[in-house]
């Protein structure tokens, strides 16, 4: 019989979804209203003249003032890389679960890279019906498989869309922050960045799981490509909504270092993923990050988050998910407003 390439989620989890009830929330997983996230095309951003050029930032810097999350199109991203990417992805989550497990070494990944589940789950809330390999850039390099090479060459187009993508947003906070408009790119290099390829397997008891738990991001900006089955929620206006494909585009969400840096003006906004009873999703996502000793700050006062470097946060998020199961994040560290 040939083995699975499915994590063990039945056997490892099968206490907590026999004895769990299930409550109202997760039934309701995809009674949800879908919306189309707001579309802006890049091509009058690089192509434009001056107006078209400063309606384009506006209405970037307008989106993830109000929403948090929006999708680009003539992103200057090759769709070849993109399905290349997309093959190569494929390619590795078909290997056994017995493989997967012990291919970090092979594959020049560090270890843990390759990760399932929820491993402090304690309810069905806190599963998450996923794989994935979550991937330091300064690993991609090291290889010398056509996986290793087909990273490298999106993550730098990413990169270089992520780079330009936060400048932009620099320069719509306005003068307080003219003198920091290098800031990326001399705090987030190639080698503090990250790739997550992500494996939804179809789930026997959707919609009763999540694909992703609820989080924000730990990171400035993410660029994500998905597939089409869709799946991709976000927390809007105090109700869930569910993001429709767009085969063409590219979505692009605010991250929680971007909050605080901007001062609350851009906002992280809280996402999740639901599971897919009859097919499987894959979507890769670039997280733009800083090095961990880079310190995070507003550059306008009062400023509503107290400063902290980038290692003080992830091992605050650490944390809490150890101790509660869930991240907390930003609200760790704002400041009193006593």
């Amino acid at each position: 019989m040939e083995e699975s390439p499915d994590p063990p989620f039945v056997e490892t989890y099968k206490n907590l979804i026999d004895t769990n009830i299930v409550d109202d929330e997760h039934i309701d997983l995809f009674m949800v209203e879908e919306c189309e996230l707001p579309l802006i095309n890049l091509h009058q951003l690089n192509y434009g003249n001056k107006f078209e050029r400063e309606e384009c930032k506006k209405k970037i810097a307008k989106a993830s003032r109000e929403w948090g999350f929006f999708q680009v199109v003539n992103h200057g991203v090759s769709p070849n890389i993109l399905g290349q990417m997309r093959t190569e992805q494929v390619k590795l989550f078909k290997k056994t679960f017995n493989e997967k497990i012990n291919i970090d070494k092979s594959l020049n990944f560090s270890e843990g890279s390759y990760r399932w589940g929820t491993p402090t789950a304690t309810c069905l809330r806190q599963i998450s019906w996923s794989e994935a390999f979550h991937v330091p850039l300064s690993d991609v390099s090291k290889g010398f498989s056509s996986l290793s090479f087909t990273m490298e060459e999106f993550a730098t187009t990413l990169s270089e869309l992520a780079q330009e993508l936060a400048r932009l947003l620099a320069e719509e906070l306005g003068d307080y922050y003219n003198y920091k408009l290098d800031y990326f790119k001399e705090t987030c290099l190639s080698s503090t960045c990250y790739l997550r390829m992500n494996r939804y397997p179809a789930c026997p008891i959707s919609p009763q799981l999540f694909g992703l738990m609820p989080h924000t991001d730990s990171d400035f900006l993410t660029i994500l490509h998905q597939d089409e089955i869709g799946g991709l929620q976000l927390f809007s206006d105090g109700k869930w909504i569910s993001v429709k494909p767009n085969p063409e585009a590219l979505i692009i969400n605010i991250g929680d270092l971007f909050q605080a840096w901007s001062n609350g003006v851009y906002r992280s906004v809280e996402h999740r993923v639901v599971t897919n009873k009859f097919k499987e999703r894959f979507s890769t996502a670039f997280f733009l990050c800083p090095s961990y000793d880079t310190e995070i700050l507003s550059c306008v006062e009062p400023c509503l988050y107290k400063k902290f470097t980038f290692r003080e946060f992830r091992q605050q998020v650490q944390e809490d998910v150890n101790s509660f199961g869930y991240k907390i994040g930003l609200p760790r560290f704002l400041l009193s407003t006593n």
